[in-house]
């Protein structure tokens, strides 16, 4: 079941849910705005022609980091990420689905391809998978609403919250964007024949 304003504003005071900064203008009917941070990753495609998930180079994005004035250029058929500039997070008995805002879709962009799931237990600013899907590039700033999160209740408090030995959590507390850590599943499990 969605939360609505009521519900996140009590569970935002008895801190099953954080959200930081947290302004009172951003909590909606059933879901709270979220923004864009500055920091974001792009495919260094001068260096990498292709990519194996197996083995992830360490340099295959590089960073760039845009200013209050000067906005990022998402040019059509790109992919970025990007990260949301609050923090948010939820308790073991809860958890957190970031959606886009329709004013943005209808320019063309989607801020998750696959990844708009906050996991019960953990506190992090979200990755944003950035794609233009439209024709013209776009400008994203510094601060924008990107998106909102809308939390729902488990059926029952989790036993082993995201970040719990044995769960392999790759993301946990993040504050700026990652990219992708899926080579460490090939390293972690053998695959047998």
């Amino acid at each position: 079941m969605i939360l609505s304003d009521r519900d996140i504003k009590k569970e935002l005071k008895s801190k099953e849910i954080t959200i930081k900064p947290f302004k009172m203008e951003c909590l909606q009917p059933a879901s709270y705005d979220v923004h864009l941070d500055r920091h974001f990753l792009i495919f260094n495609t001068n260096q990498h022609f292709v990519i194996d998930p197996r083995d992830i180079p360490k340099d295959l994005m590089k960073k760039i980091i845009i200013t209050k004035t000067e906005p990022f250029i998402l040019h059509p058929g790109e992919f970025a990420l990007g990260v949301l500039l609050e923090e948010t997070g939820v308790s073991d008995k809860l958890v957190g689905r970031l959606e886009g805002k329709s004013s943005l879709g209808r320019l063309g962009l989607i801020i998750h391809t696959t990844a708009g799931f906050l996991d019960a237990g953990n506190s992090l600013k979200m990755t944003l998978e950035l794609f233009n899907a439209g024709k013209i590039p776009l400008k994203l700033h510094y601060g924008m609403p990107i998106g909102q999160m809308a939390f729902e209740y488990l059926s029952s408090p989790c036993i082993r919250p995201y970040g719990s030995q044995g769960l392999n959590s790759k993301y946990k507390g993040d504050t700026k964007p990652m990219a992708s850590k899926m080579h460490l599943n090939f390293k972690k499990k053998s695959l047998s024949k």
